[in-house]
């Protein structure tokens, strides 16, 4: 299992930051590159407790498929969405949102996951998915971050 944090700092109200990262609209935006899409479940707008949704997108040149559920809300200091189905053994992201004392953010990700294939699902981590899973997180958010300032 990997497990990483990723801390960004945005200049806007927490609870502005939490609406705009449960928006599927600037989830599939920030993850562009990729071609990220959403394919089931809820299709726009924002996601609430118990709802589900599912991305197709290429990441290694491999098309999959990945549906998460919001599995804990409480805003607009923290929610969790784990996979229900694809290509991880294992996903967990937390979400958390922390005033920052200015009047802005510091939003926290909380990743852990665990790849399938056993031996050769560590080896997947250990050479590829723990840099690559911070980077595309670190993505994620710089949309987020300027998705939330410009809408401040």
């Amino acid at each position: 299992m990997t497990r990483f944090e990723v801390v960004t700092r945005i200049a806007a109200p927490p609870q502005l930051v939490f609406d705009i990262s449960l928006d599927v609209d600037v989830h599939t935006a920030s993850m562009a590159d990729s071609g990220e899409r959403v394919v089931g479940g809820v299709t726009a707008g924002r996601m609430a407790l118990g709802e589900t949704v599912t991305w197709q997108a290429r990441h290694f040149g491999v098309p999959w498929r990945m549906t998460s559920r919001i599995t804990a809300h409480d805003p607009p200091g923290h929610f969790v969405d784990e996979q229900v189905s694809g290509p991880f053994r294992r996903w967990y992201h937390a979400h958390y949102f922390e005033p920052d004392g200015e009047g802005g953010t510091r939003m926290r990700d909380v990743i852990e996951f665990t790849a399938p294939l056993g031996p050769l699902g560590r080896l997947a981590e250990w050479l590829a998915l723990n840099r690559y899973m911070p980077h595309l997180i670190r993505s994620r958010n710089a949309h987020v971050k300027s998705t939330a300032e410009a809408a401040r």
